[in-house]
């Protein structure tokens, strides 16, 4: 049994000391800086070219993906932006027609104060079908205090009567039809006459006597007789005189005050015998 033990012993001892020589061996070991064989180099002339084709290929394609990406996005920003640039335009232009709008309600309520008359401010929503302005159609009626014979005016001056009316909508025979017949007095010289509508959005001034000194440029205003229009609106000016060498009253064209075409806002003047209109429709 001792001998077994000694023999035990000295292998331990043995493996201890193989151990320390191995680790020593590993720790005191150089690699081999030669120079590459043959076909070492040969190897490596051939695939390094590849591997770096692979590395560029790999580059490319990262950045095309990253460019691809990059687009897209910038695409559908675009996109977003074109959209809000199109509502800003829309507001701007909406919030410049609301100032033109208000513009034109400031100078007709200036303009209001001047005449003693009740009134009703109201739009223009149609006119007739043959685009001349001879009748037009607006947005308030009976409701509002309209009533039939009413003048209607602009700060630029007469537009017409409304000759027909309904709950919420008023029909306007305009100063152009010659069926509207308007008593005036020319500005200048006070001289009397009838403007009747024409065509071409013209007027004509009847039953000027030869003789009078009427010119061109020579403004006209309502006259305040026949029971329809107050006393000074304005109506037209001159543009044209034909003295005929027969008849005894001159051929005379009038532009009316109003530019018709481009009629948005108009005034009803309410006559003093009429019930008075309530109150948020009253001016």
């Amino acid at each position: 049994m001792k001998l077994i033990n000694e023999s035990s012993k000295t292998k331990i001892v043995n493996n201890v000391i193989v151990a320390m020589l191995s680790i020593y061996g590993i720790s005191q070991k150089r690699f081999n800086l030669g120079e590459p064989t043959l076909f070492h180099q040969v190897v490596t002339e051939i695939v390094s070219p590849v591997q770096e084709g692979l590395a560029d290929s790999k580059k490319s394609l990262s950045s095309l993906w990253e460019n691809y990406i990059l687009i897209v996005s910038t695409s559908k920003e675009n996109i977003v932006l074109k959209k809000q640039i199109s509502r800003l335009e829309n507001d701007l232009t909406t919030m410049e027609e609301m100032r033109k709008e208000n513009l034109r309600l400031k100078r007709l309520l200036n303009f209001s104060d001047e005449i003693a008359n009740q009134k009703v401010l109201a739009q223009v929503v149609g006119w007739d079908s043959a685009n001349e302005f001879k009748v037009i159609r607006l947005n308030k009626g009976s409701n509002h205090g309209i009533k039939v014979m009413s003048p209607v005016i602009t700060d630029h001056g007469l537009v017409g009567y409304v000759y027909r009316v309904t709950e919420n909508y008023s029909d306007v025979l305009t100063i152009l039809d010659q069926n509207n017949r308007v008593d005036v007095v020319v500005e200048r010289t006070r001289t009397h006459g009838i403007v009747e509508g024409v065509f071409n959005f013209k007027c004509t001034l009847k039953y000027v006597m030869r003789n009078e000194p009427v010119e061109v440029g020579d403004k006209l205003i309502t006259a305040g007789v026949g029971g329809i229009y107050p006393k000074g609106i304005k109506v037209g000016m001159v543009t044209d005189i034909k003295r005929e060498s027969f008849g005894m009253t001159l051929s005379i064209e009038v532009v009316p005050s109003v530019d018709f075409d481009k009629l948005e806002e108009v005034l009803v003047l309410i006559p003093a015998e009429t019930t008075p209109v309530s109150q948020e429709n009253k001016i």
